[in-house]
């Protein structure tokens, strides 16, 4: 492979920290009724893939935790552990239009597979930028794992959040926000966010004498000018509607912010390091969950439903342990790797 190595940092509003520690520098398993649901209502929709299961080392029938999200044929990854370029090629939703990768913290479970992922993408021929988007440290991981990946063909955009406050960053139309959890290094989680404007008004539109023609500028966020008045799309939209909240949290102990981080989510994507309630301690020690805690959370935030994941290396099989976490919330899944799923605007 031929290219040149370039990035550049990006520093989030209010983080002049950050500025001065940093140099710049389809196998689709997705229901039939859910397919149809989307085809049938001709509605925005996102794809959803947890891509392995596991956490601290790879097993022969467990992938490393990761997740894969598409929308309008783009797509974005949550963490890069070791191996996870094989169960993302095991999608069939193809390298080339994968735009963002982001990473909650820089434990090797979590951005070991990062070298190996960044060539296998020049390689299915990308030469666009692609944004790595994690927490204060990210620059620093960045440089020491692209060593053995010294040359891409393509650009690379770093943006670092803070982990001490909540962050929102605008990202192809997807609104990404970030939110500090409590483990053994700094490190944060995630929500991915469709929004969703209000319905057009056509009574509203005639009132203000708007030729028909122009009515789908307003629709696509446009302001237009009609007989010397500029005409602006809050005139004639309702209130926004609810759009599609997804929300991702691995390595850390359950947080009080976290509740309402992850408030009226379609899915919450959790970590439940321990099935056995006899592993309190040890989830208390090393700042992770058990899935009744992870339960818990889904609980008190309000969520739709949630998937556990990241389980532990001697949890050999987390279904014996998850009917505990549903007499908590009854809506858990136990994750499993390639486990899919697409979620639609709802009427």
């Amino acid at each position: 492979m031929v290219g040149t190595k370039k990035w550049v940092v990006v520093a989030m509003p209010h983080e002049e920290d950050i500025k001065k520690s940093h140099k710049a520098y389809n196998k689709l398993e997705i229901s039939d009724k859910e397919a149809h649901a989307c085809k049938r209502k001709e509605v925005a929709m996102i794809d959803i893939c947890l891509l392995g299961s596991g956490g601290v080392i790879p097993l022969p029938n467990r992938w490393l935790t990761s997740l894969l999200v598409k929308f309008k044929g783009k797509m974005l990854l949550i963490d890069c552990g070791e191996g996870t370029q094989i169960p993302l090629a095991m999608t069939k939703w193809g390298f080339k239009h994968l735009d963002a990768i982001l990473f909650t913290h820089y434990h090797a479970d979590h951005v070991a597979g990062l070298p190996g992922l960044l060539l296998t993408i020049g390689n299915a021929g990308r030469v666009v930028p692609l944004t790595l988007i994690g927490p204060v440290g990210l620059a620093e991981t960045f440089e020491g794992l692209t060593v053995i990946a010294p040359t891409l063909p393509y650009a690379i955009k770093l943006i670092i959040l803070p982990t001490n406050y909540f962050v929102e960053v605008a990202f192809n139309d997807i609104c990404i926000k970030s939110n500090p959890i409590d483990h053994t290094l700094p490190g944060l989680a995630y929500s991915i966010e469709i929004k969703r404007q209000g319905k057009f008004d056509a009574m509203r539109a005639k009132k203000h004498n708007i030729p028909v023609n122009l009515w789908g500028v307003l629709q696509n966020g446009e302001s237009i000018t009609v007989d010397d008045s500029v005409i602006t799309p809050d005139m004639v939209l309702g209130a926004p509607r609810k759009g599609i909240k997804l929300c991702y949290c691995t390595d850390s102990r359950p947080t009080d912010s976290m509740v309402d981080f992850i408030k009226d989510a379609d899915l919450f994507i959790c970590e439940g390091m321990y099935g056995d309630q006899t592993d309190a301690s040890k989830a208390v020690n090393k700042k992770h969950m058990l899935f009744t805690e992870a339960a818990q959370l889904a609980k008190d935030g309000g969520v739709k439903e949630m998937w556990l994941t990241h389980y532990s290396p001697s949890l050999k099989e987390p279904e014996l342990f998850v009917e505990g976490a549903r007499d908590v919330f009854a809506r858990t899944v136990v994750g499993t790797d390639l486990l899919c799923k697409r979620i639609c605007f709802e009427d």
